[in-house]
């Protein structure tokens, strides 16, 4: 489903990523572990397009990711929950989970329909504007627009970060029934806590370079 191979990356001359491989199998979830800092939210840029390559190769499906326009990513299925989250705060919920929607010209709403069933909750709160909620309900709302996008593959990039507990165990339990959709996951995170019950398997980021652990010594 997705390959990266032999990726390097630098920002204003400064190495970041260094010669980073990463396999994502159809249907998995995979972790991705490292401190603040070690180059997680880089990596997940890079894969979508925002940050450009050094050296290496992102494929997706057959398609080189490495020469499509970040545009394009949803296009191919593909979505994104930054760590800041990045919603529009002056747009309601519901508009905001539609952002994708429009963006890619799609007037199907069969994805947003699932997405509400998904996760009820946003539900109560879908006419509100995005600037209201509290961290927990934005992180809520930024993987609902992130799913609507992404039917074949997802990136959530600490999505647990500065959330409360049971908000941050209600995301992972979102997380966690996306494997009986047979979609694709990439979850970062900086201390294992929260996905170690549902990754197939998990790589550890440290200075830029990347490692597969047994899943045994991540847990």
């Amino acid at each position: 489903m997705l390959s990266v191979k032999n990726l390097s990356l630098s920002i204003q001359r400064v190495p970041i990523l260094k010669n980073i491989s990463l396999d994502i199998e159809t249907g998995s979830t995979c972790g991705l572990v490292g401190r603040n800092g070690a180059g997680k939210t880089t990596l997940m840029r890079a894969i979508m397009g925002v940050l450009p390559l050094e050296a290496g190769t992102i494929r997706f499906n057959h398609v080189d990711l490495h020469a499509t326009k970040a545009h394009q990513r949803a296009t191919l299925g593909i979505g994104y929950l930054p760590e800041d989250r990045k919603l529009v705060p002056h747009f309601t919920v519901d508009d905001n989970i539609q952002v994708s929607l429009w963006a890619t010209r799609n007037n199907d709403r069969s994805r947003v329909k699932w997405v509400y069933e998904l996760i009820p909750e946003i539900g109560r709160f879908a006419d509100r504007k995005a600037l209201t909620l509290s961290g927990g309900q934005q992180k809520l709302v930024a993987l609902a627009r992130a799913l609507v996008a992404g039917t074949n593959l997802l990136l959530i990039d600490e999505p647990f970060e500065g959330v409360a507990p049971a908000l941050a165990q209600r995301l992972m339990e979102v997380i966690a029934d996306l494997k009986s959709e047979h979609l694709s996951v990439l979850v970062s995170e900086s201390d294992y806590t929260y996905s170690r019950k549902v990754v197939d398997k998990v790589y550890s980021i440290e200075r830029g370079q990347l490692r597969l652990m047994d899943i045994q010594e991540a847990a």
